[in-house]
C-alpha cells in the first residue's frame, strides 16, 4: 500500500494544479484529503490479519463486525434453516485468552443434549494438528446451542439442531480462536470453507 504521506503530497500537487487556492470547491477537496487518510489504515488493518497469522475468510460470507471479535462473518442459511450461521474470530492480545483445554470446556459449556445435560468431552470431535508450522487443536460439537447474544448476557436461548466447528490457533504471542456456530444443514455446509480457511493461516 502507498504510504499516507506520499498520497497526501501527490493529492495536493494535483489539486493545486486543478484548483486555486480561492476556488469555492477547496472544501471539497480537503473532505477528498480527509476520506483518503481515513481509508489508508481501514487497509492495513485487513480483517485477514489477526494476531500475527493470516487466513483467507472463504468468499459467500459477509463481514459483520461485532465489539469484541477482530473479525465476524455471516454465513447464509441454507434451505431447511431459518437462522444464518455465525463465525467469530477473537484475539485478546498478548498473554491473553487462557488456555486451550479451558476454552474447549467453556465451548462444551456451550451445549446441552436432548434431555438438556451438559456435554462431555465424550460428545465432541477432537483434532489436533500442525497448519503451516501453527499448531491448531480444532473442535466439532453437536446438540442444542445455549445461545447469548453477548458473553454476560443472565439467560441463554436454546437452539436445538445447532452445531458449533471450532478452532484454536497457537499465535506468536497468545491464541487465535475461530468459532463458527449454525443450524446444522447449514453447518454442514459450510463445514468445507471453514476447514479451509483454517487450513489458510500462516505467520506473517
Amino acid at each position: 500500500m502507498v504510504p499516507i504521506f506520499i498520497v497526501w503530497v501527490r493529492l495536493k500537487g494535483m489539486l493545486a494544479r486543478v484548483f486555486s487556492p480561492t476556488s469555492g470547491l477547496r472544501l471539497v477537496c480537503f473532505c477528498l484529503l480527509a476520506l483518503v487518510l481515513w481509508m489508508g489504515p481501514q487497509q492495513h488493518l485487513s480483517a485477514d490479519t489477526v494476531g500475527g497469522l493470516e487466513f483467507e475468510a472463504p468468499t459467500g460470507w459477509h463481514s459483520d463486525p461485532k465489539p469484541m471479535r477482530q473479525a465476524n462473518y455471516i454465513i447464509p442459511a441454507v434451505e431447511g434453516d431459518s437462522d444464518n450461521g455465525e463465525v467469530g474470530v477473537y484475539y485478546f492480545g498478548p498473554g491473553q485468552g487462557g488456555g486451550i483445554e479451558a476454552n474447549v470446556k467453556r465451548w462444551l459449556g456451550q451445549f446441552v443434549n436432548a434431555a438438556r445435560q451438559p456435554l462431555s468431552s465424550a460428545d465432541v470431535e477432537r483434532e489436533e494438528k500442525t497448519v503451516n508450522g501453527i499448531a491448531v487443536t480444532v473442535i466439532d460439537v453437536t446438540g442444542t446451542y445455549l445461545f447469548k447474544p453477548f458473553p454476560m448476557a443472565p439467560r441463554a436461548t436454546p437452539k436445538p439442531g445447532y452445531r458449533m466447528l471450532a478452532a484454536i490457533a497457537l499465535g506468536p504471542d497468545a491464541p487465535i480462536f475461530f468459532k463458527l456456530t449454525a443450524p446444522q444443514k447449514t453447518a454442514a455446509h459450510a463445514a468445507v470453507a471453514f476447514g479451509n480457511l483454517i487450513d489458510s493461516l500462516k505467520k506473517q
